[in-house]
C-alpha cells in the first residue's frame, strides 16, 4: 500500500569543506541514488529537481528546474550545468530531490511499482544532509491496514535494511531515524508497525491515511474562483455512482451554496477513492463552463459508465439529505 504521507524517513549528515553547496547536493544525492539503484530502488530515473535558494531569502530562488539523470552524469558536470543557469545573487541553500521507482518482491514474483521513495540532499552552511523517505508499506510485517503479510515482508524488509546500511556507509555517517510517523516507527535498521493494546497490528490506514486524502473532496482550490463549494451546511441532491461490484460513493450538489462534489463510500475503499477524482475533474470542467450545481448533475449522470469513474444508473433518482447525512451514509454503508 503507498500512503499520501511518509511512512518513515531517516538522514544522514556531515560537513563539507568543498566551499561549493551546488556540488556537494548533487555528489550526496548521485552518491546516495547509486546505492539504490544497487538495490533495484531507482528504475527508471530520468530526472532530479533542483532548487538554488538566494541568501537570506527561503522564496527567492537562483534556480528552479530539472536536472537529467539519464547517462550516468557525474556531479561535477550536473553542478556546471546548474551553474551556468543561475540567476545573479549569492547562494544560500541547495536542494536536490528526485522520486523514484522500485522493485516489489513477493514470493512469486516482482514488479515495478511508482512512489517507493522520495530522496533528497540539501547544502547549507558547509553542512550537506541527505534523506530517503518511504511511503510504502512493504518492509513492514503488517500492512497498513493491520493484515499479516508474512511473504511480502520477508522479500523487502531485508532490503530496506540493507539500503540503510549502504547508505551509511557511502555517505560516512551513521543513519538517524526520523520521528515516528501516523504509520509507523523508524529504526535504524528499518521501521516498525504499531500495535493496538490487545496486541493485534493496527489499523492506520482507515485511521489517517482515508481522512487525509478524502480531504481532496471537502475542500476546494482556493485559486479558483469558478470552482464549486465542496462542503455545505444545509440538503443537497445526490445521485448513486456505481460498477459492476456496488456503489462507489455519491455524486452531490447544491445551488443553494454553489456546492457540488463525490463522496466515496468508504467500503469502496481504492476503487471509491479514483472514481471520486475523476468525478473532480469533470465537475471542475462543468464550473468552468458556467453550469449551475444541479444542472451539472443532470448532465454527468448521463456520461457513459467507465472502468474508473463507474457511472450514474439510468433509473437512479435524485435524493435530498444533509451533506452530513450522506457523509454519514457514505462511511457506515457496508
Amino acid at each position: 500500500m503507498i500512503a499520501s504521507t511518509a511512512v518513515g524517513r531517516w538522514t544522514w549528515g556531515r560537513e563539507d569543506e568543498s566551499g561549493d553547496p551546488i556540488l556537494a547536493a548533487l555528489h550526496a544525492l548521485l552518491t546516495a541514488h547509486e546505492v539504490l539503484a544497487t538495490h533495484g530502488f531507482a528504475v527508471g530515473t530520468t530526472v532530479a529537481q533542483v532548487s538554488v535558494h538566494a541568501a537570506g531569502s527561503s522564496d527567492a530562488r537562483l534556480f528552479d528546474g530539472d536536472v537529467p539523470l539519464a547517462g550516468q552524469p557525474s556531479a561535477e558536470d550536473l553542478a556546471r550545468t546548474v551553474t551556468a543557469a543561475l540567476r545573479p545573487g549569492e547562494i544560500g541553500s541547495v536542494h536536490v530531490a528526485v522520486t523514484l521507482a522500485g522493485e516489489v518482491r513477493t514470493a512469486q514474483d516482482a514488479r515495478v511499482e511508482q512512489g517507493v521513495f522520495r530522496l533528497g540532499s540539501s547544502a547549507l552552511l558547509d553542512f550537506v544532509t541527505t534523506d530517503l523517505t518511504t511511503f510504502t508499506d512493504i518492509w513492514l510485517p503488517y500492512d497498513l491496514k493491520g493484515r499479516a503479510q508474512p511473504d511480502v515482508h520477508a522479500a523487502n524488509g531485508h532490503r530496506l535494511t540493507a539500503v540503510l546500511g549502504g547508505l551509511a556507509d557511502a555517505l560516512g555517517t551513521e543513519t538517524d531515524p526520523d520521528d515516528p510517523t501516523w504509520f509507523a516507527k523508524p529504526s535504524e535498521q528499518g521501521v516498525n508497525n504499531y500495535f493496538a493494546p490487545d496486541g493485534s497490528a493496527s489499523d492506520v490506514w482507515d485511521s489517517f491515511e482515508v481522512p487525509y486524502r478524502n480531504r481532496v473532496f471537502q475542500h476546494g482550490p482556493s485559486f479558483d474562483t469558478t470552482a464549486y463549494a465542496r462542503s455545505a451546511d444545509g440538503e443537497v441532491r445526490y445521485l448513486p455512482v456505481v460498477n459492476e461490484q456496488g456503489v462507489l460513493g455519491y455524486l452531490w450538489a447544491s445551488d443553494a451554496e454553489s456546492a457540488a462534489s463525490f463522496e466515496p463510500r468508504e467500503a469502496a475503499e481504492e476503487a471509491g477513492y479514483k472514481a471520486g477524482l475523476s468525478w473532480l475533474d469533470r465537475l471542475g470542467q462543468t464550473a468552468a463552463d458556467g453550469l449551475p450545481p444541479t444542472q451539472a448533475l443532470a448532465e454527468l449522470r448521463q456520461l457513459p459508465a467507465d472502468g474508473v469513474a463507474g457511472g450514474v444508473p439510468s433509473d437512479a433518482e435524485p435524493s435530498t439529505a444533509t451533506l452530513a447525512d450522506l457523509r454519514e451514509r457514505a462511511a457506515t454503508d457496508r
